[in-house]
């Protein structure tokens, strides 16, 4: 049987003043883990420095222990959650209702992308213990707000727009996020069971309470 460290790479060392590199590729060998095995508990000190090709001990001058380089991970993810929410809102135009139902679809379609960064992020299977990491309560309570926050605007815009008859936009926003939650679940756990081709739009016309369109263009004689 080889040797492992005969497999770990052979990293060339920062030249002074360039600790911002090892940072960056010290997450994303973790993040590389994670898609590759699905599994956060793969993300060890050991593992990742073996995929990054430096000594354990060298992690700790950027991170003081494994729930940090975690919690680098799931704020990437959140970041790149958010720059997709934004990509799709924006190819949608400028219907209010378009835009609402393509940022949930996007919000489906990171879920099915990145299964394994989706459920370490929303899954409650990366749980710090805040007594005995670096983790505060503050770190995780931040999680996800800017993608909670487009959720709200976009809804609110569909209620200005009067496509949607949402009366409390902040919890209803919350409700539709947990049924877009909850089903990008499913799938992900239940990839055989029989879902109706329009299941999607099912949970997003009903959680946000959108108008019925045949109504609207008999409103406006069309």
């Amino acid at each position: 049987m080889a040797d492992e460290t005969s497999t770990t790479p052979v990293r060339v060392r920062n030249r002074r003043g360039e600790g911002a590199r090892l940072r960056h590729e010290i997450v994303a060998a973790a993040v590389e883990l994670l898609d590759e095995t699905g599994d956060e508990s793969a993300i060890t000190l050991r593992s990742v420095a073996r995929r990054v090709g430096i000594a354990a001990p060298s992690i700790y001058r950027h991170f003081p222990d494994q729930p940090a380089i975690m919690l680098a991970v799931v704020r990437n993810a959140f970041t790149e959650l958010d720059e997709q929410l934004g990509v799709a809102v924006d190819a949608a135009g400028e219907g209010a209702r378009e835009r609402l139902t393509a940022l949930c679809r996007g919000y489906l379609d990171f879920a099915q992308a990145y299964p394994g960064r989706y459920r370490t992020m929303f899954g409650g299977l990366w749980a710090p213990d805040l007594n005995a990491s670096s983790v505060t309560v503050e770190d995780m309570a931040a999680l996800g707000q800017e993608s909670i926050r487009r959720i709200v605007a976009a809804l609110d815009g569909c209620v200005t727009a009067g496509c949607a008859t949402s009366t409390d936009v902040s919890a209803d926003a919350v409700a539709l996020w947990l049924g877009l939650h909850g089903l990008a679940h499913q799938r992900a756990v239940s990839p055989s069971f029989p879902w109706p081709s329009d299941i999607a739009e099912r949970v997003i016309d009903t959680l946000a309470h959108f108008t019925d369109e045949q109504g609207e263009r008999d409103e406006q004689g069309e």
